[in-house]
């Protein structure tokens, strides 16, 4: 009798949709997890081809520190030696971490705890910052907390789409295709792209509105105007659930002007944008669905709001097929801003104000609780180049190529007098420039939970045996932290307990503001954490089986409940092109992840 293949259900490594994989062995096949909230079976083509990225080519499989090969006790040795250097030198605002939306929750918490709360630094930021602090600062604004409201099961029911900044055909393909499958079984489903170029996404679209480029705020914001002009607003639900709307309605109409006028400013027809204007007045069940164009903007924040403005004037917020959905691009993009990835939040959602500093400083019994935000990813690194920044922690990322102004990052690490790379491969452009390299684990190899972007958290297991000596994230943050003598706060043997703390945490004196709260998953121990189904937070007493909606009752996570319209001046990006000038604007590879490393 043939012997029996085991199968490891785990998640997809590659975008923010977060799909279930079933693999076959060590790797040997790979098949889309049926039962998966989020995939239901599909995988695209890079999903569908994970297991052909398991070979060891190129990797990075010993420490190394100035070029030596290493054992682990003497580079973290070496990395605590560096560390406790600097601080005493230059104080810990000299001090950066530098982290990743690839990393698993547990490595995020276990960064962001040591930098904000045992080196007393709060410069710990992510590439995230480069896609997603827009959606995030407009879900602040407008609901009190980084929540989204809706599911994937929204795609299903919208009467409406609206696709925004992305090209989810490339993009998120298993979405995608989703969404086709929904047309194919309402046809009377309407599906509206806005987007300067004509994408592979068009092919669904029913009307594409090629707007002129980073005209999206006017766009919305003539919507909120029309829809106050023609009586399609929900006054009821403004009136119970909501405020500002008097004065984001006014500047809204003052933005936008007449239809001619809105029209002549986009570069649309104006006949496409009353169709437009028309199906989202006709049709209640609207999912507004927006991506990196929107938010890689210097008005993306606001472009966030336009949109978030015209869902709450029409009462469509985390109800059935309705609500403003921004979807994340990379897979754990949402898990790192659940524990503070970001330098200007803390762990489990809450932020700088010093009831939150308090609250998270009791939890931690911190030693050194950082008390002010610290530097942005495009600023942190800026201060590397000034020399403000001398000891930077990069984990599983390559800003030399992902950030802006790249060059200038390189020469900025370059002059850096300590850099420690925590990476899987040997050669990146960053791991070049590394003063300590630390071999990471990889997909098939972590053991871990991501949260994908309708807030399901999910299980990362391990089937492959690490190579060399490379190890998790966590565990080598978590060794740094007990060499500078703060064993009992980084006394984890295993992520299950990294990941109930993280769980206790977000549940403590939490009594409803903080729409964040895994508290019920605190209890769980190494085999309970090992059988995790994926679920959606919150997942607490009230929530035990999780969440498939936020704030359908109307009731929200700001100070008195109700959510905030945001009064949005629209602005067209600066430099408008002259004569035999061209805009250029991003793009995504279907095929490609990130730098390919």
């Amino acid at each position: 009798m043939a012997e029996r293949i085991h199968t490891t259900d785990t998640t997809c490594p590659y975008c923010g949709v977060g799909c279930g994989v079933s693999v076959n062995g060590t790797g040997e096949s790979v098949t889309g997890m049926a039962n998966h909230p989020a995939n239901q079976g599909r995988l695209c083509v890079k999903g569908a081809a994970l297991h052909e990225t398991l070979d060891h080519h190129n990797r990075l499989l010993y420490p190394e520190v100035d070029g030596a090969v290493v054992d682990w006790d003497t580079a973290l040795d070496e990395v605590t030696r560096r560390l406790r250097d600097t601080v005493a030198e230059y104080g810990p605002d000299s001090v950066a971490c530098y982290g990743s939306g690839q990393l698993l929750t547990e490595d995020y918490y276990v960064a962001n705890k040591l930098m904000k709360g045992f080196v007393g630094s709060a410069h710990m930021d992510t590439n995230s910052r480069l896609c997603m602090a827009s959606a995030v600062a407009g879900y602040k604004r407008a609901f009190g907390g980084d929540s989204v409201p809706g599911c994937y099961q929204d795609l299903d029911s919208a009467e409406l789409l609206v696709l925004v900044g992305s090209n989810a055909a490339w993009t998120h393909p298993v979405l995608y295709q989703r969404m086709v499958a929904a047309k194919k079984a309402r046809p009377d489903t309407r599906v509206v792209v806005i987007d300067p170029r004509r994408t592979a996404t068009c092919d669904l679209a029913d009307l594409h509105l090629p707007l002129r480029p980073g005209a999206d705020g006017l766009l919305f914001n003539g919507l909120l105007a029309w829809l106050g002009r023609h009586g399609h607003l929900d006054q009821d639900y403004i009136r119970d659930h909501t405020r500002g709307f008097e004065d984001a309605l006014a500047r809204a109409e003052a933005d936008s002007g007449s239809l001619a006028s809105l029209a002549q400013r986009c570069d649309l027809p104006e006949a496409d944008i009353e169709t437009f204007f028309n199906w989202f007045a006709e049709r209640p069940r609207t999912v507004t669905f927006y991506s990196q164009g929107i938010n890689q903007s210097a008005t993306g924040t606001d472009k966030c709001n336009s949109i978030i403005n015209c869902h709450l004037a029409t009462g469509r917020v985390g109800k059935p097929g309705a609500s403003p959905f921004s979807i994340t691009g990379q897979p754990n993009a949402m898990g790192g801003r659940e524990v503070g990835g970001l330098a200007n939040q803390l762990a489990a959602h809450m932020d700088f104000a010093p009831d939150d500093v308090a609250r998270v400083k009791r939890f931690w019994n911190a030693a050194n609780m950082v008390s002010a935000p610290g530097l942005k990813a495009v600023d942190l690194f800026q201060a590397v180049a000034s020399g403000r920044i001398r000891f930077l922690w990069i984990l599983s990322t390559n800003p030399v190529v992902s950030l802006p102004e790249a060059d200038r990052v390189r020469d900025a690490l370059r002059r850096c007098p300590t850099v420690v790379v925590s990476e899987c491969m040997a050669d990146t452009d960053t791991v070049r420039l590394a003063d300590i390299k630390l071999p990471a684990r990889t997909w098939g190899e972590k053991n871990g939970t991501v949260t994908n972007s309708e807030r399901c958290i999910s299980r990362q297991r391990p089937f492959l045996e690490a190579p060399g000596e490379a190890r998790s994230d966590w565990w080598a943050l978590a060794q740094v932290g007990r060499r500078l003598g703060y064993a009992e706060a980084f006394d984890w043997r295993h992520p299950a307990q990294v990941f109930a703390e993280h769980a206790a945490l977000s549940g403590f004196e939490n009594d409803g503001r903080r729409a964040f709260d895994i508290s019920g998953l605190a209890t769980l121990d190494q085999s309970g954490y090992d059988a995790l189904a994926p679920v959606r937070w919150p997942v607490n007493r009230q929530w035990p089986q999780g969440r498939q909606r936020l704030f359908g009752d109307g009731r929200f996570t700001t100070d008195d409940g109700r959510a905030r319209f945001v009064a949005v001046t629209a602005r067209l990006p600066e430099g408008q092109p002259g004569p035999g000038e061209m805009i250029m604007n991003t793009g995504r590879i279907r095929d490609q992840w990130h730098t390919m490393t």
